[in-house]
């Protein structure tokens, strides 16, 4: 494959999501594939404009697939948003002799990339790692299914102290602005209700339901909340429940960060390997400024700008079946 990329460097930025380090691993044995070198930029953009890059090898990326996290590290940088920081960056880069840079993050990793290319000549292509599986353009994000996963274990566990105990839980997962790990999450963890952002949340409704389960004699319930939901988070929700049915013994169970770290599951390994080594062939063979994508199970590529524009959609269809399976 003639290409005029001889190095490229890998980045990672934004909030960790497990499976980055899979993707990471790929680019660098895809590029060491290619015969092209490969460099890795610790900390995302406030690395690049230090100057803290270093050449990969194939044993630099041993042992690492099964781990969560970002063996780059990440940081937020507000350095990069200003010109003269992303001048910066770009001097750095071109001191290491970089042609190319794959950068593995969310809406603001690939925002400043776009806003890079703008000013400056060295291509960029994306790979979606965050955990909320809200960007457009792939079924799946690096981290989602994992973190799925962490949440509807969660919930089980939950579920035990609720049966016995006769109490009504919300349980608030991450997705400030995106509700599918919510909604994904409560379907599997059998919750009474699902709250999330992109649906308006009916108070009315909610109270009813719980209203129908306690004459029902259905003593243990759960509620999955997003933190983003409209009517507050779970400890808001629960105070408002408390309100109206005091005979409810109310607990509220904030998941937190727990559902960023462990270990990746098989399909976000899967899905960060194949991403890595798409990105770095996707380059030798063009491609730029370019986010890459998984749709239908094959690889997809969708333009930064169009990417960072657009949502991906809920299943309102998944929304329903959750109602009805709660009935």
């Amino acid at each position: 494959m003639s290409s005029p990329i001889k190095s490229i460097a890998v980045m990672t930025s934004g909030g960790d999501a497990p499976g980055m380090n899979a993707a990471i691993r790929a680019v660098v044995r895809a590029s060491l594939s290619y015969g092209v070198k490969v460099y890795g930029i610790r900390r995302g953009y406030e690395g690049m404009i230090e100057g803290d890059i270093f050449p990969m090898e194939s044993h630099s990326v041993s042992n690492i697939i099964q781990r969560g996290g970002t063996i780059l590290k990440s940081a937020r940088s507000d350095r990069f948003r200003t010109l003269e920081g992303r001048e910066l960056a770009y001097a750095q880069l071109k001191k290491h002799s970089i042609d190319a840079v794959v950068a593995i993050g969310g809406d603001g990793t690939f925002t400043g990339a776009v806003q890079f290319n703008k000013e400056h000549d060295i291509p960029f292509v994306g790979i979606p790692g965050t955990i909320d599986c809200d960007l457009y353009g792939t079924d799946y994000t690096l981290g989602f299914d994992t973190a799925v996963n962490t949440a509807v274990e969660a919930i089980d566990r939950i579920r035990d102290t609720a049966d016995s105990h006769d109490r009504l839980f919300f349980v608030e997962v991450m997705g400030r602005d995106a509700g599918f790990i919510a909604l994904y999450s409560g379907i599997a963890g059998g919750a009474e209700a699902t709250l999330i952002p992109e649906s308006k949340t009916d108070e009315n409704a909610l109270m009813d339901m719980l209203g129908k389960g306690w004459e029902r004699k259905k003593t243990s319930m759960i509620v999955v909340v997003a933190e983003g939901d409209e009517i507050g988070g779970a400890y808001q929700i629960a105070e408002k429940v408390k309100a109206k049915f005091n005979h409810y013994d109310i607990r509220v169970s904030v998941l937190g960060h727990m559902q960023r770290g462990g270990s990746p599951s098989c399909l976000d390994r899967v899905l960060g390997s194949r991403m890595g080594v798409a990105s770095v062939e996707a380059l030798l063979a063009g491609r730029v400024q370019i986010m890459i994508g998984i749709v239908n199970n094959h690889i997809h590529y969708t333009s930064f700008e169009k990417a960072i524009k657009h949502n991906q959609d809920i299943d309102m269809n998944l929304l329903r079946l959750g109602e009805i399976l709660s009935s």
